[in-house]
């Protein structure tokens, strides 16, 4: 049955509309009695379409950094009962939950990277330049600072390195030179005050693609949430969450993400992983999984007509041997 009718036939209507459903769930392949790891739930779409494959008992854990998505989206997935059970922690954690829950290894982890359209629509988490609202940005509200207090205490020299970095923003340096001048009358502490600032700086033209604001908004969200760090800890050895013939999918949606997991999965797949000049093989390494995604998968044109959200997504997958681990 395709993703998209299990989930009209359990009538669940999530808030958010899950990206790459039926891609995600054809990769995932659920079957009955299976275990899945959803590492960013959300709105639990991708979830509520696993679940229902996986009937009558597969289990899922469903874990966010983002207590408030979780409580928001308990009565999506309520339908399934202890099925699924929801967990606010990260997903760099899974390793954690997984060996506290007595699992021993998952047949599939999905991980949804970026943040939810839930937390962009509420201008009081502070993550859209479009909606007026507190410059908060975190995810996780006990994390102790927020975007603000990064935006107002960082040096100018770290700013810069950020929006270049981790907004790959041309115009870095002169945004964070202007964001130091005008935190040095005032600080700067909602979203529309930064997004002033940015629109003094690259002045908005027709032919603009982009919101001006759009990548250094983008860089401090990441920077903010440690989310390069939190995949980058993942990916070290996530493959071993599985079990043989288990599977992992992970949707990035820029550059910096999608970088991580390629080089990761290159890495699990190599037959050796010896520092390029090393004349002779010492490292003892074999596969570890099998790439099913030589290239990321991009959405159909179709949905990005339907989710706009959906059009920069980028789905790679790989597979667990059935081998000796290093």
């Amino acid at each position: 049955m395709e993703a998209r009718h299990i989930v009209s036939d359990l009538e669940i209507r999530p808030r958010h509309l899950p990206v790459m459903l039926e891609e995600v769930v054809a990769l995932l392949r659920p079957q009955a009695g299976m275990r899945f790891v959803d590492g960013t739930f959300g709105g639990g779409g991708h979830a509520a379409a696993l679940l229902a494959a996986s009937s009558p008992d597969g289990q899922l854990f469903g874990l966010d950094r983002d207590a408030e998505t979780l409580a928001a989206a308990a009565s999506q997935i309520a339908i399934f009962g202890q099925r699924c059970q929801l967990i606010h922690a990260n997903f760099s954690e899974a390793g954690r939950v997984l060996d506290e829950s007595g699992w021993d290894g998952v047949d599939g982890i999905l991980l949804d990277l970026g943040f939810s359209s839930l937390q962009v629509e509420e201008a009081e988490r502070g993550f859209s330049f479009l909606r007026h609202g507190p410059l908060d940005m975190r995810m996780d509200r006990d994390d102790e600072a927020s975007a603000a207090d990064f935006i107002n205490d960082a040096s100018e020299k770290e700013l810069q390195r950020i929006f270049r970095e981790f907004g790959e923003e041309p115009a870095a340096r002169a945004v964070a030179r202007a964001v130091a001048r005008a935190r040095a009358t005032n600080d700067l502490a909602t979203t529309t005050d930064l997004a002033a600032v940015i629109d003094r700086v690259i002045p908005r033209t027709p032919r603009m693609h982009l919101h001006p604001a759009t990548r250094v908004f983008q860089a401090l969200r990441i920077a903010v949430n440690r989310e390069l760090d939190h995949l980058a800890a993942f990916l070290r050895e996530g493959y071993r969450l599985l079990r043989p013939g288990g599977r992992l999918v992970i949707l990035s949606y820029h550059s910096l993400e999608d970088r991580l997991v390629k080089e990761a999965f290159r890495r699990w797949a190599s037959s050796c992983i010896c520092p390029p000049q090393l004349q002779v093989c010492g490292c003892q390494w074999s596969p570890q999984v099998r790439i099913l995604t030589p290239k990321p998968l991009p959405p159909t044109a179709e949905e990005i007509a339907m989710n706009p959200r959906a059009r920069s997504a980028h789905l790679r997958a790989v597979e667990r041997l059935a081998m000796k681990e290093a």
